[in-house]
């Protein structure tokens, strides 16, 4: 069973998951492989998962065989279990609960596609659609709090099968990045009764230095204090605090926006790896959650590391000026 434990400096709680370690490329270096490598993720090889919890099928065709489009199952090696109750315990001066929450894979495509970008609009649709069905789903269970979906493409960013997908994990607490993220908007919201994200959306196309793309209902931009080179945002200009709620015509909307800037990083910036992290509010945020969180993706290339200066201070070098980022992105042709 994984646990969390809190570390009591900082409250930022830690996942300790032994069973990751099963997994065949921990601890060692990830070479590209194969085209011929067994892949568990292409269609015909659904045995080598776990059951399908959730899946969008052409019709006729029976669970955990051929004939998927997109496919949520368990992650084989969870970083945390849904079974079981949290026992939140101390030892010694020390918070400690049993590891409960949700590990999912959403495998994108049936066949083997390596670039996310490469799937068609509607492809990338059903994945995002996916995305708010497992969301609403596990809103149910009361013992979940916080959902995450991100997506690690390239060995660089952390994938470990190059077949494109995402995953989803809830946690049963608010992990301390997000929280930090809530504090913020929140006193943002008391000082001034609005949203922060909202207020940033209205800036950035005022300036329209940062911006990247800007479409009927969302923005894509370069933040003004990008972490990272090339740091790209896409938001909805209409507030909304949960990723959970959102439309199916909004989605087919975000599905050629996403496809658009992940072809635009990859063509400017020679394919690189990168994540990209859905943030979205706690299922069960109070009214000041509701009005002062906005839901958001986070696209981060993976071009530089994080070195000792960051690790020790929570610096960040960016080399990039954002605005120079997000025009050399805006006026790349795809």
């Amino acid at each position: 069973m994984p646990e969390l434990r809190k570390d009591p400096i900082t409250g930022r709680w830690v996942i300790i998951a032994p069973d990751r370690a099963k997994r065949p490329t921990d601890f060692q270096s990830l070479p590209k492989p194969a085209a011929e490598e067994f892949c568990p993720f292409c269609e015909g090889n659904e045995s080598a998962c776990p059951n399908e919890i959730l899946t969008y099928r052409n019709h006729g065709s029976m669970p955990n065989q051929r004939g998927w489009r997109v496919r949520c199952v368990p992650n084989k090696f969870p970083a945390l279990k849904i079974e079981g109750q949290f026992e939140n315990r101390g030892v010694g001066m020390y918070d400690v609960m049993h590891g409960i929450g949700a590990h999912e894979v959403i495998i994108d495509c049936p066949q083997h596609e390596t670039r996310f970008s490469n799937l068609p609009p509607a492809n990338i649709r059903e994945v995002l659609w996916m995305y708010h069905d497992r969301l609403v789903d596990l809103k149910q269970d009361r013992r979940l709090v916080h959902p995450m979906v991100f997506k690690n493409e390239g060995a660089a960013a952390g994938a470990s099968l190059e077949h494109a997908h995402s995953q989803l994990i809830v946690t049963p607490v608010v992990p301390i990045q997000v929280a930090e993220e809530m504090r913020g908007a929140k006193e943002f919201f008391g000082w001034r009764g609005r949203c922060i994200y909202c207020d940033m959306i209205r800036q950035e196309l005022d300036d329209a230095h940062r911006i990247v793309l800007d479409s009927a209902n969302f923005v894509v931009f370069c933040p003004f204090a990008s972490r990272f080179p090339f740091e790209t945002w896409i938001l909805p200009k209409r507030h909304s605090s949960h990723y959970e709620t959102v439309q199916e015509a909004d989605i087919d909307e975000l599905a050629q926006v996403l496809k658009t800037t992940l072809q635009k990083l990859e063509v400017a910036l020679d394919n690189p790896s990168y994540n990209y992290i859905l943030h979205t509010a706690p299922f069960h945020a109070d009214s000041f959650d509701l009005q002062s969180y906005h839901w958001h993706l986070e696209i981060i290339p993976r071009l530089t590391g994080v070195a000792g200066f960051e690790w020790g201070s929570g610096f960040y070098i960016n080399s990039v000026l954002p605005e120079e980022a997000g025009e050399f992105l805006r006026r790349t042709e795809v």
